[in-house]
């Protein structure tokens, strides 16, 4: 059974990125923040570690609730290209090629960067 974080570990995982959701880089709100494990538990018990605890800071990042509900229990790397080729899905919905046509959508495709990546490398 998965413990629950304590709030003081909840709060440093919310001012890691400012309140921004370590994925997507949304501005979430502590009561709306969700823990989000970077190496999930299940890649964490198949490679168990002594001495590493999977509630670890390190391992821990916010997250919106969209970018958790998509991320799942995928690694960080499983996730990037889920969402790599997210533009390839969204281009196929019937609603939004109408959009594409009448010049109201604009699809970008995924850089391959996460927010924590760009704001890390900035401080480099």
């Amino acid at each position: 059974m998965r413990k629950s974080i304590k709030k003081s570990d909840r709060i440093k995982v919310h001012e890691k990125y400012n309140g921004h959701c370590a994925y997507c880089g949304k501005l979430i709100e502590y009561k709306d923040m969700q823990v989000d494990h970077i190496r999930p538990h299940r890649e964490w018990i198949d490679a168990l570690v002594e001495g590493e605890n999977i509630d670890s800071l390190s391992n821990l990042n916010p997250s919106c609730k969209r970018c958790n509900h998509y991320k799942r229990s995928l690694n960080l790397e499983k996730f990037r290209n889920y969402i790599k080729t997210l533009h390839e899905r969204i281009s196929k919905d019937y609603i939004v090629k109408v959009g594409l046509d009448y010049g109201i959508v604009n699809i970008t495709p995924f850089d391959g960067k996460f927010y924590y990546e760009k704001i890390e490398s900035e401080g480099e």
